[in-house]
């Protein structure tokens, strides 16, 4: 297939998925948004169709089970990576939805993952491998700007510069240490052991990033009205921000205490045995 037919099959693909997801989460996107993210497979394929062309086998999952934490607690890693065997050697690849610089600034965060993942597959499938790298997916902020502004030259200029292949070193020495280290985070999930950041950390960048803990991290996580950290981050910074957790905090009250009223009623006059019907 030209490359011509194989960005056709892609808008074909692009458009069943979108009225799949439509259907299954009733809703879709706007046309500006789905025309952007059209745009965002389209340009990840140009930039990367060499190694799209020679990938040997797609979502492949990696299993590692039976391990121990540190408190002695069972559990399984899993993973999915794709695989690329060419001209005698094999490349690992795991795909990404961060941003290029996020995933330099956070090299030993993707290293410990990959590095695990190619243990399952050389040591425990018996599998050569050659190479690991990160294929992040997301656009380089530049980038993004640049298709923002719609200044073609820049665009251009960007595009060329966009490196979204991220090689990884890979050192087997340190996979013990990394199935520990997971293992002591599965000891905390368990244990109930959640402690938040410091605020010192939420006003600090993230590592390749010029985005703020708080807002970058705090912004997902489903927690973060109930932390301590975050609730202090927000009033900290005044503002809009401030004032509307404030009000969220407020109602939280107003909703206890309606609940509170609304149950010692119930209490104390209970629902009759019989409701009389009513009369034609």
């Amino acid at each position: 297939m030209t490359d011509q037919e194989i960005e056709e099959k892609i808008k074909e693909f692009f458009e069943e998925n979108h009225e799949m997801l439509a259907m299954e989460g009733g809703h879709a996107l706007t046309a500006d948004s789905k025309e952007y993210a059209l745009n965002q497979v389209l340009y990840y394929f140009r930039k990367l169709k060499d190694v799209a062309s020679k990938v040997t086998s797609t979502e492949v999952k990696l299993t590692l089970p039976d391990q121990k934490t540190p408190k002695g607690r069972e559990f399984t890693i899993e993973g999915v990576v794709d695989i690329v065997k060419e001209e005698g050697e094999t490349w690992m690849y795991d795909i990404k939805t961060h941003d290029p610089d996020y995933i330099r600034g956070n090299m030993d965060f993707y290293e410990k993952q990959l590095n695990v993942y190619a243990h399952i597959w050389q040591e425990l499938r018996g599998n050569p491998l050659d190479h690991t790298a990160v294929i992040s997916t997301a656009y380089p902020v530049t980038l993004r700007n640049a298709l923002n502004t719609g200044n073609l030259s820049a665009i251009e200029r960007e595009l060329a510069a966009w490196q979204p292949l991220i090689p990884i070193p890979f050192k087997q020495q340190n996979v013990k240490e990394t199935i520990t280290d997971f293992g002591r985070v599965v000891d905390q999930i368990e244990g109930k052991e959640f402690e938040p950041p410091k605020l010192k950390v939420l006003k600090e960048p993230i590592p390749g990033t010029k985005s703020l803990f708080a807002t970058r991290v705090c912004r997902n996580c489903d927690a973060r009205f109930s932390c301590s950290s975050y609730r202090e981050y927000v009033l900290s910074t005044g503002g809009r921000s401030a004032s509307h957790f404030k009000k969220y905090l407020n109602q939280i009250a107003d909703d206890v205490e309606q609940e509170e009223f609304i149950n010692a009623n119930l209490q104390a006059s209970p629902p009759p045995e019989s409701i009389p019907e009513i009369a034609e």
